[in-house]
């Protein structure tokens, strides 16, 4: 991608994998390569009918390769960016939403047990309200045998 950001206001030829190419000067370029051109000469497949167009975009999976001059590979190539300064440049900063420390587990789930975190809605105290004789109160659960 930095070739192509580079190669803004320079000359190219784009040929298609349909066969046409295109010969003009690009405007802008995206992350997807779909290119933006000026002042562009196009070629039919077989060569024999040339168009003048104004302004066109390509879009980029339709791009079999590009030609570019030289001096634009030179320019890229006295660029000090590489992928470890890149990363040096970001290093220790946060990314992504990470996992917090929600009393859960954290994270979009929750945890077991579905939602909320009160007590009796984790699971992991089934037998809680029996043991601590809970119920209705009239006694009409089950009976201890005493």
């Amino acid at each position: 991608m930095a070739l192509l950001r580079t190669a803004q206001n320079q000359p190219m030829m784009v040929e298609l994998k349909n066969g046409e190419t295109y010969s003009g000067v690009l405007a802008s370029c995206d992350g997807f390569m779909n290119l933006h051109m000026r002042d562009i000469v196009c070629t039919s497949r077989d060569g024999e009918r040339f168009w003048k167009i104004p302004e066109c975009y390509v879009r980029g999976n339709s791009i079999k390769y590009l030609r570019l001059p030289d001096e634009v590979i030179d320019m890229v190539k006295d660029e000090p960016q590489t992928r470890k300064e890149i990363r040096q440049q970001f290093k220790g900063r946060a990314r992504g939403r990470g996992r917090g420390t929600a009393p859960g587990g954290g994270g979009r789930g929750g945890g077991r047990g579905g939602r909320g975190g009160g007590e009796g809605a984790s699971g992991n105290d089934r037998g809680a309200r029996r043991a601590a004789g809970g119920g209705t109160g009239d006694g009409a659960g089950k009976r201890q045998r005493g």
